[in-house]
């Protein structure tokens, strides 16, 4: 039978091990050198090329719009891990319905991550602790979505034949994808409120974007990803930064 001693190097491994997949997927970088910066006033949004003079344009309401992005873990030690939503709240842009055309974006370091509310809606039934929470955040935007070099998410979206259906040009991590974009719309009697919601499934490849993996890609978070969004625009809102007046 195997000395004590000889089965403890072993056992000390084992622990480490598990101890490092536990972590892995949430470790926080090393702190910067130096506090960042304050954050400059945002930049107005460019007016879009499809604006013309008459058209009635509805501002996006922030308060009332939600964009959230679910991702998955993976890997031969993915229950190890945590799956994962950050979310936007800052939404900004135009749509106009009569030409059906819509142009928003947000920024990605102004997005939370894992709000106990949108965990449950996603049914998620665990919460990381806050330190897992922090240091998913500073993986996702320094690692994974490099937030620094681009820090926008532009989406551009227009009406196709089939009303339940937009075309859009999703532009992440300095690249453009054009998507089918499932949609439903409601629109006021008057005309002055719409809100649009809807979801699809996303690639991290296809924008160039590696997935963030630890020990080999035994723990890992998938490839494929969830965006889903609940939109709301209004007439009588005055956007800071949409770089367009309401429609008269």
């Amino acid at each position: 039978m195997p000395s004590q001693n000889h089965r403890l190097p072993s056992t000390i491994r084992a622990i480490f091990l598990l101890a490092c997949a536990g972590l892995a997927s949430c470790i926080p970088l090393p702190p910067a050198p130096a506090p960042a910066p304050a954050p400059a006033a945002p930049a107005a949004m460019p007016a879009p090329a499809w604006q013309r003079q008459g058209v009635h344009l509805l501002h996006i309401a922030p308060e009332e719009s939600l964009l959230t992005i679910t991702v998955r873990r993976g890997g031969a030690l993915a229950r190890l891990g945590h799956d994962h939503v950050v979310a936007s709240r800052s939404l900004q842009g135009v749509v106009a319905p009569a030409p059906g055309r819509a142009q928003f974006r947000f920024r990605l370091d102004e997005m939370s991550v894992d709000e106990a509310s949108l965990r449950q809606a996603a049914g998620l039934t665990t919460m990381p602790s806050a330190d897992a929470i922090a240091g998913t955040r500073q993986n996702m935007l320094v690692r994974v979505l490099e937030a620094e070099r681009y820090p926008w998410v532009n989406i551009e979206a227009r009406r196709t034949g089939d009303k339940e259906v937009l075309e859009a040009d999703i532009t992440l991590h300095g690249v453009t994808r054009t998507l089918q974009l499932p949609v439903r719309i409601e629109q006021a009697a008057d005309g002055r409120r719409l809100q649009a919601s809807g979801s699809l499934l996303l690639k991290q490849s296809d924008f160039g974007i590696v997935p963030f993996a630890v020990l080999g890609g035994a723990m890992a978070v998938q490839d494929q990803m969830e965006l889903a969004f609940r939109i709301t625009a209004r007439q009588e809102l005055s956007a800071p930064g949409s770089g367009a007046s309401p429609g008269r």
